[in-house]
């Protein structure tokens, strides 16, 4: 599993026709604001297209192996990340007079916190590769500590030039970044580098980032350790630290059961699996929920709008979601040999269970901007628990029965993560199961009978005679379901297919207004 990080979105009003007239500062602060949003997702999309495509790349040249030794790296790479100090140089963003001496001691926490981090996963990489049986594990870890490293380099000019709303220059950093990056994977994979052209590459991306971000925020500054009076920032820290640990127990249980008892081989393929099948959730749906939070915190004093909002927002985007996912699973197979290539035959039958499974889990994110927004904080920490119990536990009971009964544990597993939010979330929301169904009857319905006309026209007319043109082959899936699913929305709600669109424009305020 994976986990995102997410752009920042301007808050979007419930009723513009009803907002009052912005004072001269507000509209000089809308405009930055609409500044920053286009450099950040501009840079964003930017960098995702380059990582993409080297991705898809190296993928062609490194063995299902090699992604399965780097996913067992990760495991341990992502839980001491979470403690890398990230959450204490979030804190200075909100310092309402700002001085030297705080952001030398942000510094400070952070060198020490990664220091720290660093030290025990250099000690502890003998005994992780001994826990899944594979010596090179321990070289790999140990080699990655220098991310660590870097870490305060990054954090903090990221948040002064946050608080600036300064996104050109980490546009231009975090594109320079990916190129970097990009560059050095496709060198090393060429070169034969194998599993070490994975390591080698993200470290030189988060020191090019740190170097550059230092440089252009000017933010190098003499650390200090003296740490009083550091209360609120400990404070907040540690309340992002709670969420995420559970967040990491739910989205690294996986590999770290199967690492065990499954081949590197079987570990690569079933985490490529993992990363294609999460593409959406993890890279559309938190950009929705930036706007969302803001959005529903102007409706926190009138529960019953808050609702309307939340459940008209989760129809709307699993409108575009559910399609998309029953697409993926009764295409799987082309689409896999036209991204990947023949290496990754393996992949499909698990992307068909895996893809079944996320509109479960990109419904059930949606719920914690409502949460916060009317003050339930707990809420969410509360369902993270329940992930991390539900998910941790499939995965025990699925390992031992082979990376099929794992993947296909998701099917269970994710459905029953967002019943479990539904019911916690229900006392504070008073949004219940008959209202989910209600609002998402639509979605569920059309994807159901998109998937259904795409599989038989597939297997009754397609399959045998392209499977040697991969891409021919997905272009006509793709072109039918979308035929077949505009036919069901233009019958039975006709106004939906232009809030669709909307959304698929990149105007993410159309959900939730």
């Amino acid at each position: 599993m994976t986990n995102t990080s997410t752009p920042a979105i301007t808050p979007a009003l419930p009723s513009e026709s009803f907002a009052p007239a912005p004072l001269a500062g507000q509209e000089s602060l809308a405009g930055d604001v609409k500044k920053a949003i286009i450099w950040r997702s501009g840079s964003q999309i930017a960098a995702q297209i380059v990582s993409w495509s080297s991705t898809l790349i190296v993928m062609r040249l490194l063995s299902p192996a090699d992604y399965g030794l780097f996913a067992m790296s990760l495991v341990m790479l992502s839980f001491l990340t979470f403690l890398n100090g990230y959450g204490f140089a979030s804190a200075l963003i909100q310092e309402r007079n700002l001085d030297k001496h705080r952001i030398r001691q942000a510094f400070g926490l952070l060198l020490s916190a990664n220091a720290l981090i660093a030290t025990v996963q250099w000690f502890s990489a003998p005994a992780v590769a001994s826990y899944y049986g594979q010596p090179v594990v321990a070289d790999m870890l140990r080699v990655q500590t220098l991310i660590y490293i870097s870490t305060p380099f990054i954090a903090i000019p990221e948040v002064l030039m946050g608080r600036r709303l300064d996104f050109r220059s980490q546009a231009v950093v975090n594109l320079a970044s990916a190129m970097t990056g990009a560059v050095i994977s496709l060198v090393m994979a060429w070169a034969d580098f194998g599993v070490w052209t994975l390591v080698y590459a993200p470290i030189v991306m988060f020191w090019v980032r740190a170097i550059g971000l230092t440089i252009l925020a000017r933010s190098l500054v003499w650390p200090s350790f003296d740490f009083r009076g550091c209360g609120n920032i400990f404070r907040f820290g540690l309340a992002i630290l709670l969420t995420q640990l559970f967040w990491l127990v739910q989205t690294q249980s996986d590999i770290f059961v199967i690492g065990r008892k499954l081949t590197p081989h079987e570990v690569g393929v079933y985490s490529q699996a993992v990363f294609l099948a999460t593409i959406f959730y993890s890279r559309f749906v938190p950009p929705l929920n930036e706007v969302a939070f803001p959005a529903y915190s102007r409706l926190q004093d009138d529960l019953p709008a808050l609702r309307w909002s939340f459940l008209r927002s989760a129809r709307l985007i699993m409108l575009i979601a559910a399609p998309l996912y029953v697409g993926m699973a009764v295409s799987a197979k082309p689409l896999v040999a036209t991204l990947f290539g023949p290496t990754w035959s393996e992949l499909p039958p698990l992307i068909e269970f895996m893809a079944l499974a996320m509109p479960f889990m990109t419904l059930q994110i949606l719920f914690s901007p409502a949460l916060n927004a009317i003050g339930k904080p707990g809420v969410p920490v509360r369902t993270a628990i329940a992930g991390a119990a539900i998910f941790a536990a499939s995965f025990v009971g699925a390992a031992q029965f082979g990376i099929m009964a794992v993947a296909a544990i998701w099917c269970v597993a994710a459905p029953l993560l967002l019943l479990a939010t539904i019911l916690l979330s229900r006392p504070a929301l008073g949004i219940g199961l008959a209202d989910v169904w209600k609002a998402l009857a639509l979605p569920a319905g059309s994807s159901v009978a998109m998937g259904a006309v795409v599989w038989m026209v597939d297997r009754w007319l397609i399959a045998t005679r392209l499977d040697a043109l991969p891409l021919l082959h997905l272009g006509l899936l793709v072109a039918v379901g979308i035929v077949a699913y505009g036919a069901v929305i233009h019958v039975t709600d006709r106004a939906a297919l232009g809030q669709i669109w909307a959304l698929i424009r990149r105007k993410p305020e159309a959900a939730i207004a």
